[in-house]
């Protein structure tokens, strides 16, 4: 049986509350028989910042860069606002991005028939719902030069933030988009703002480049990111994989929140280039939602997108797709029997602990495999 090498990096906040349940996954696998994992855990974020005084740590990037896939919790909180921006919690997340080249952000929005009801949106606008919302991470605004601030004097400051595009970067992602819609309704909509952005410009050119020469037997429309928003609250099932930039990405994602029913709902795969020698590439896994130090320890958290981000690593990284498909069908069960963390409840619902609902899960997950 092949050992996978897994780095566990909890966070901050309810990280490890959540990280817990993808450990008690882990532990049936093992004790099954079923899969080998070889677990290490690092700092990230806060915590790394309160021992380290950094956000990430040189050894723990290099656990990063050793292992077969990285599983994230959370970062960040209002007790590290005033550090140093250099060493904020987000910056350990961010140099994982960068430095291991994790350019696609994949992140579905499902919605499943028992949690239809608890999106703010009409059940019929949004049961069934299963679509994709795919991030270029390393480029765009986060990451361009020149980002200062500057003081003018008078009282007056001037910030300013760098949106860059390269050519290459928009080719990889718009093939990553096409390779995932061929594999599903073979629709990819790709959005930007042209009418206002240079950046926007080059990215509808580029796209449309890559589906001429190479996907062309997938349909592509574009769509104006602000457009695409609205869209995606008055009809989301019109999409299938959505593909934007880093900034439009990041905002787009969080509206499918609306249409899941909770951020607790949404995991997300971080995936670099394949490497050519190996066939493997870096990956990172990580929750939607932030670290929502307000019911942190309190077992409140939603532990769903944790273990649905396992999931996405268990399919990508290891081609372990029938213990996916227990995963996904597991959840899918459990919410059906009327279990609940506090984030999705609804009347005559039960609502359990982070805990509690790990373990329905992986119960469930224990029945599927026998």
């Amino acid at each position: 049986m092949t050992t996978h090498k897994l780095l566990l990096l909890p966070g901050d906040g309810i990280g490890p509350e959540v990280m817990a349940e993808v450990k008690r996954l882990l532990g049936f696998f093992a004790s099954s028989g079923i899969a080998s994992f070889a677990t290490e855990e690092g700092l990230v974020g806060g915590c790394c910042y309160d021992a380290h005084k950094v956000a990430i740590t040189e050894e723990t990037m290099a656990k990063a860069q050793a292992a077969d896939a990285i599983i994230f919790g959370a970062c960040g909180g209002p007790k590290w606002d005033n550090v140093p921006y250099e060493v904020r919690p987000e910056a350990g997340l961010l140099r994982l991005r960068k430095d291991l080249g994790l350019f696609a952000n994949i992140r579905p929005a499902i919605c499943y028939p028992a949690l239809a009801d608890s999106s703010s949106l009409k059940r019929e606008v949004v049961e069934g719902l299963d679509i994709i919302i795919l991030r270029e991470l390393t480029g765009g605004v986060y990451f361009g030069e020149p980002k200062t601030i500057t003081d003018l004097g008078n009282g007056q400051k001037r910030a300013v933030d760098t949106q860059v595009y390269d050519t290459y970067e928009i080719e990889r992602i718009a093939r990553v988009a096409f390779e995932l819609a061929r594999k599903r309704r073979n629709k990819v909509t790709s959005m930007e703002k042209r009418n206002v952005m240079k950046t926007g410009v080059l990215w509808r050119e580029v796209v449309g480049e890559v589906h001429a020469r190479e996907y062309r037997d997938v349909q592509l429309e574009h769509m104006l990111a602000d457009a695409g928003g609205m869209q995606l609250v008055r009809w989301p099932k019109q999409f299938d994989v959505i593909v934007t930039d880093n900034l439009f990405g990041d905002m787009l994602s969080d509206i499918a929140a609306t249409l899941t029913g909770s951020l607790g709902m949404l995991p997300s795969a971080s995936l670099g280039e394949v490497d050519a020698r190996t066939r493997r590439r870096k990956a990172l896994y990580e929750p939607v939602h932030g670290s929502a130090p307000d019911i942190a320890g309190k077992g409140l958290a939603n532990p769903i997108a944790m273990l649905a981000s396992f999931g996405m690593a268990l399919r990508y990284s290891f081609s372990m797709n029938q213990e996916a498909d227990w995963l996904d069908a597991a959840i899918a069960a459990v919410l059906d029997q009327g279990l609940r963390t506090a984030d999705i409840k609804s009347d005559g619902m039960k609502i359990v602990s982070t805990a509690e609902m790990g373990a329905a899960i992986v119960d469930e997950v224990e029945r599927l495999a026998a």
